[in-house]
C-alpha cells in the first residue's frame, strides 16, 4: 500500500465515520432520554434514503401513507385530548400536502431531501408512541426486546414499500478537489459539513435553548425532571424525533456512496452503535471519535480482507467492553 491508497482510504474512512458519527449522537440522545437501546435507527435511514429516492423518481414516496396510517392510530389513542390529536395529525397533514406538491411540481432536489427528512423524522415519534410509551416503565431488557421487534416489523414494512431493489440518490455535488495526489469528492465535503453544523447545532441547542436543558434534565435525572413540570413523553417523543430526522439525514449522505435497500440500513446502524457503546452509552465527544475510528478501520480493513471487514469492525466492541467493565468495576470498588 502506497501513501496515496493510504489517504484515499483515510477519505473514504472518515466519510463514512461521519456518517456512524450522526448515528451514534441519535442513538445516545434516545437511551438516554428513555432507556430504549435504538435498534431501528438504522431502518430510518434505508426509509430516508429510500423515501428521496421514490421522490426523485416522481413517484409519491410509500412512507408518506404509512406515517399518515400511524398519525391516525396515534391521533385514536389520544381522542380524549384535543392537544394530543391536533399534534399528531398536524404536522403529518401539513408535510403530506407539501409532499404531494413537491413530487407533482418537480420540486427542487434539496427541497425534497429536506421532505424525506421530515417524513421520517414524523415518523419516528409516531413509532415511539404506539410501540414504547406503553412500556415506558418497563425494564431495559424489555424494551431492548421491543425495540427489534420494532426493527423487524419495519424491516417487512420496507419490503412492502419499496420492493427488494436497491437504490441510489445522485451526489450532493459532483465537484472534485484536488489534494497532493489525492482528489478529494465534493460529496464527501458535503458529508463533513453536514456532521459539522449538526453537531455544532445540537451543542447551541442543548445548551443555549429551554429545549435543549429540558432535554438533558430529562436525560440525567427524569424524576427530577418532572418535579420541575418537564413532560417525560413530551421529551420522549422529541428525542425520538431528532434520532429519526438525523437517521434519514445519514441515509441521504450515504445513499449516493453504497445502494441502499430496505433492509440495508440495520447493519449501518449497528456501526453507530459500536461507536455508543465504545462511548458508555454516555459520552458524546468518546461516541464520536469512536465513530470515526470505526469508519477508518472498515476502510482499511475492506481493502485488504473485504471477507472479514465486517467481523474485523465489530471486534473492536471486545477492548472496548473489556474496558468499560474494568473502569465500572474499579468505580464501584471502595
Amino acid at each position: 500500500m502506497d501513501v496515496t491508497i493510504a489517504e484515499l482510504l483515510l477519505q473514504d474512512g472518515l466519510t463514512t465515520g461521519a456518517i456512524y458519527l450522526l448515528l451514534a449522537i441519535g442513538l445516545l440522545l434516545v437511551f438516554l432520554v428513555t432507556r430504549v437501546i435504538f435498534i431501528p435507527q438504522g431502518d430510518f435511514v434505508a426509509y430516508g434514503a429510500l423515501t428521496l429516492a421514490s421522490m426523485l423518481a416522481g413517484h409519491v414516496p410509500a412512507t408518506l401513507w404509512l406515517l399518515d396510517v400511524c398519525a391516525v392510530a396515534s391521533a385514536l389513542l389520544q381522542w380524549r385530548s384535543w392537544r394530543g390529536v391536533s399534534w399528531a395529525l398536524g404536522p403529518a397533514l401539513l408535510i403530506t400536502l407539501a409532499t404531494l406538491v413537491a413530487v407533482r411540481l418537480g420540486a427542487w432536489v434539496w427541497l425534497q431531501g429536506a421532505l424525506a427528512v421530515g417524513i421520517t423524522a414524523l415518523l419516528a415519534p409516531m413509532v415511539y408512541r404506539l410501540a414504547f410509551r406503553p412500556l415506558r416503565h418497563a425494564s431495559l431488557l424489555t424494551l431492548l426486546v421491543v425495540a427489534m421487534a420494532v426493527h423487524f416489523v419495519m424491516v417487512g414494512l420496507g419490503l412492502v414499500l419499496f420492493g427488494p431493489e436497491t437504490q441510489r440518490t445522485p451526489a450532493f455535488s459532483n465537484a472534485s478537489f484536488t489534494w497532493g495526489e489525492v482528489d478529494i469528492s465534493g460529496h464527501s465535503l458535503w458529508v463533513a459539513g453536514c456532521c459539522v453544523v449538526l453537531v455544532a447545532a445540537l451543542w447551541w441547542m442543548f445548551h443555549a435553548t429551554m429545549l435543549g436543558r429540558a432535554l438533558r434534565a430529562s436525560a440525567s435525572n427524569p424524576m427530577g425532571a418532572r418535579l420541575m413540570g418537564i413532560e417525560g413523553d413530551r421529551m420522549a417523543a422529541i428525542a425520538f424525533a431528532m434520532a429519526g430526522g438525523i437517521a434519514a439525514l445519514a441515509g441521504l449522505l450515504i445513499a449516493p456512496i453504497t445502494p441502499i435497500a430496505y433492509d440495508s440500513g440495520f447493519l449501518i446502524g449497528l456501526k453507530g452503535f459500536i461507536a455508543a457503546v465504545i462511548g458508555g452509552l454516555a459520552s458524546y465527544p468518546v461516541a464520536a471519535v469512536a465513530a470515526l475510528v470505526v469508519g477508518v478501520v472498515e476502510a482499511f480493513a475492506s481493502f485488504w480482507n473485504s471477507a472479514y471487514a465486517a467481523a474485523i469492525v465489530f471486534a473492536l466492541l471486545i477492548p472496548a467492553l473489556l474496558w468499560l467493565s474494568v473502569r465500572t468495576r474499579s468505580i464501584e470498588e471502595p
